[in-house]
């Protein structure tokens, strides 16, 4: 039997901030999304690894590391790029989640590669791959803040009780699109996040 070649882990990370403050804020739902792939996925995100939250573990029978950076958002790179260059990760298998202003609450988009949108964390990040851009992103939408209030203020304020149930089908739906991406590759993911109507399976 040939020798089966290494398969490299996938590298999932949520962005957020660390600490009680920011706990359950906007900003922060790039970390509630990785919680939620830990919880279906039984992985344990209990150890301190590369100043972040950190897990190891399968999705079906594909290698993933979890990850969410302890740095505060704006520093997210220092985590990720040492988690990146340690594993010898290739970017295009390194998935960022975070918060996107620009789309409507609770949707998903799940794009290749990009710039940084103005998050400060995504840039942070590219900054660290060397102005590389070429790696995946999941982005949740957390709307636009309303009338005149300072997007700063708005990403910083938690959920409403409605938000909260919109969110868990929102983090449902990432755990599956995070699982056909694993398993399925890019595009087949890409399809079932992306397109306006999915079809609900029951």
């Amino acid at each position: 039997m040939p020798k089966q070649q290494q398969q490299h882990p996938w590298l999932i990370v949520g962005l957020g901030n660390p600490g009680k403050r920011y706990s359950s804020t906007r900003h922060n739902v790039g970390f509630e999304m990785v919680d939620a792939i830990a919880d279906a996925e039984g992985i344990s995100m209990s150890s301190v690894n590369f100043r972040a939250l950190f897990g190891k573990g399968l999705i079906g029978n594909v290698p993933v590391l979890l990850a969410k950076p302890q740095t505060f958002m704006n520093l997210s790179g220092e985590s990720v790029g040492a988690i990146v260059s340690y594993y010898k990760i290739p970017l295009k298998q390194v998935l960022m989640i975070y918060d996107d202003l620009d789309l409507p609450f609770a949707k998903l988009r799940l794009l290749p590669k990009g710039g940084h949108g103005g998050h400060n964390g995504m840039r942070n990040i590219i900054d660290h791959f060397k102005g590389n851009r070429d790696f995946p992103r999941l982005k949740i939408g957390i709307g636009r803040p309303p009338g005149k209030m300072d997007p700063v203020s708005y990403v910083m304020r938690p959920f409403n009780k409605q938000e909260r149930e919109e969110l868990d089908f929102t983090f449902h739906r990432g755990v599956e699109a995070i699982r056909m991406l694993c398993l399925e590759g890019f595009d087949k993911s890409a399809t079932f996040v992306n397109s306006a109507k999915s079809i609900e399976l029951t």
